[in-house]
């Protein structure tokens, strides 16, 4: 059942949303060559329990038999990785590219947000990719308005995407969010059989388009969390927490 949400309970995902940015805003000015992924996996806890929230990944059951619970809180991918890299003594390095996902859970809810970083000097092929991934996003959410479906959006990205060369990822998706991390409905970043659900006001949605360089398809590695593009090639990864409107829809993962 999707769950629609009062302006007040608006109101509290976008503080959620706030704590997310401030993190994202860490991690911009920390990220270089030399810093390992698990050093800015604590400094983005340092920042989520300083606001008095609780990151929203670390604990996170696995949906794999198998696997662990997901032990940090931030999803740290590198170059290849598409989502759900642990974060560990690896060492970024110069030309490196790095999706950080980020959540934290305050007042009753959650905010969902991810970005591709660029580390020291990057190829122009990464920077291209990085840019085209962010702007699909945008393009994605111009038709995030009421009345309008869930194709609407999953479209736009696509052929934005794939007007550059690019494909996009199709087993991960966008889904709903508030007081559960993953909300119904799920929001395909690929035109999908199906139109999806019509677009109500007070709909909370974490868009995020996956965005990889090759092939659309990915490999889950033996963790049962990361996942790599099949070919090797580059993926990057962004994502806001968004709500419909009347009228346009509204970032909630953003300072103003």
């Amino acid at each position: 059942m999707i769950s629609i949400k009062s302006k007040n309970e608006i109101d509290l995902m976008r503080k959620a949303g706030e704590v997310v940015a401030l993190a994202h805003k860490k991690i911009e000015e920390s990220i270089k060559p030399g810093v390992t992924t698990a050093e800015l996996d604590r400094l983005v806890e340092e920042v989520i329990r300083k606001n008095g929230a609780i990151p929203s990944f670390k604990g996170y059951k696995c949906p794999y038999p198998g696997g662990i619970d997901y032990p940090s809180s931030i999803c740290a991918s590198v170059n290849n990785e598409v989502v759900h890299g642990i974060p560990g003594l690896r060492e970024l390095k110069d030309g490196d590219i790095i999706s950080i996902d980020i959540g934290a859970y305050l007042n009753g809810f959650h905010g969902d947000a991810a970005r591709t970083f660029a580390v020291g000097k990057i190829s122009p092929e990464a920077e291209k990719l990085i840019e085209v991934t962010k702007q699909s996003f945008f393009e994605g959410i111009k038709n995030a308005v009421e009345g309008n479906r869930i194709i609407d959006i999953s479209s736009a990205i696509e052929d934005y995407v794939t007007s550059y060369g690019y494909t996009a990822v199709r087993e991960y998706v966008g889904h709903g969010i508030g007081r559960e991390m993953h909300e119904e409905p799920q929001i395909p970043n690929y035109r999908s059989r199906e139109r999806g659900h019509r677009l109500q006001r007070g709909m909370t949605l974490a868009v995020e388009p996956m965005v990889n360089e090759g092939t659309y398809r990915v490999e889950l590695l033996n963790n049962k969390w990361t996942v790599v593009t099949a070919d090797g090639k580059l993926s990057a990864h962004y994502e806001n927490t968004i709500a419909v409107t009347e009228k346009e829809p509204v970032i909630l993962t953003i300072l103003d």
